[in-house]
């Protein structure tokens, strides 16, 4: 038996640019994390010789079937076949927050599910390449409306700017920060979850149809990125870094009107005039979770003014996707 896990991720600034449909015209680029919250992934051996079946997977559901296509669960389904499995394996997956909440669940999945499968085979496989199989199970054969970040964020790891030149050329590079920067910036991180959960898929394809109306405005996102970059290694005062992302969220609210609501204006707010830098929602938008920067003296002021919604704890730098136990 072996157990995978693959992190979640908090994008701070780029979204949108890591859609091919952007970036293989303009080039792209994401400031992300990955955080120390994960989809795991445990494969065992079934002896289908024993039952009436030849494989078991769990997952918010139990499947039991004899063959590859008889399985529901897309992403296990792809991901079998594409690893040339067709029986003698028992699958289970949990995660450590929920699905469809703006962190990149459903990629995490990918590349732990992927990573565990390529593992029980004895296969060797790199980060990047875990990244590429993934972003072509997910765009190429269940032909999902996602970017590429999530993907290559949960096979990395890392605090890194990523930097999309094309589909198959993803360049990854770290921040050069030190432990007390980090610690910084960890101290400042404050999360909380609005409640919504929804699905990426509708939204993003909204957003693919208007990236000729938002070129501009996805420019300057991608433009942040560098800004952000320079503010963060630079040892630059993180309130700046939090008006960057306060800056960066508006222009993500002109994408597409459903990107935010009511409810998540009057929290984003709420934050705001009790101390908060600046923060953003992630992912496609609709719900999931709200991140802000926020200066330790402020920190309980903005706990009090969100108090109705929980806050999760994050550290940021998390290891990328990794088999954490084998026996």
């Amino acid at each position: 038996m072996l157990i995978a896990r693959a992190p979640l991720r908090v994008s701070f600034l780029g979204g949108g640019t890591d859609f091919p449909e952007y970036f293989q015209d303009h080039g792209g680029a994401v400031l992300a994390s990955a955080i120390d919250k994960f989809s795991y992934v445990t494969a065992s051996t079934f002896y289908s010789h024993l039952f009436n079946y030849s494989m078991r997977l769990s997952y918010s559901q139990s499947e039991l079937v004899k063959t590859v296509d008889e399985i529901k669960h897309p992403v296990f389904r792809e991901c079998l076949r594409y690893c040339g499995y067709g029986k003698d394996i028992e699958l289970h997956t949990v995660a450590d927050l929920p699905a469809f909440t703006g962190l990149g669940s459903s990629s995490s999945f990918t590349v732990a599910l992927l990573q565990a499968l390529h593992a029980f085979k004895g296969e060797y496989v790199t980060p990047i390449q875990l990244a590429y199989e993934a972003i072509h199970i997910e765009r190429n054969v269940l032909k999902e409306c996602v970017g590429v970040q999530d993907q290559t964020t949960a096979a990395i790891g890392g605090f890194n700017v990523l930097e999309f030149r094309a589909i198959d050329d993803i360049r990854v590079h770290a921040l050069p920060l030190s432990p007390r920067r980090m610690e910084e910036i960890n101290t400042h991180i404050f999360m909380i979850f609005t409640g919504i959960t929804r699905r990426a898929h509708d939204m993003e394809s909204q957003k693919i149809q208007k990236i000729g109306i938002n070129k501009e405005h996805l420019h300057r996102l991608r433009a942040m990125v560098d800004e952000g970059y320079a503010m963060l290694v630079s040892g630059q005062s993180l309130a700046a870094f939090g008006e960057l992302l306060h800056q960066g969220w508006v222009l993500k609210r002109n994408l597409d009107s459903k990107v935010s609501n009511p409810e998540i204006d009057e929290l984003y707010d709420r934050a705001r005039a009790a101390g908060a830098w600046g923060g953003k929602l992630l992912g496609a938008g609709g719900g999931g979770f709200l991140l802000f920067l926020v200066p330790p003296e402020n920190r309980a002021k903005v706990a009090a003014a969100l108090a109705h919604k929980h806050e999760v704890k994050v550290t940021l730098r998390a290891p990328g996707s990794q088999v954490i136990f084998a026996g």
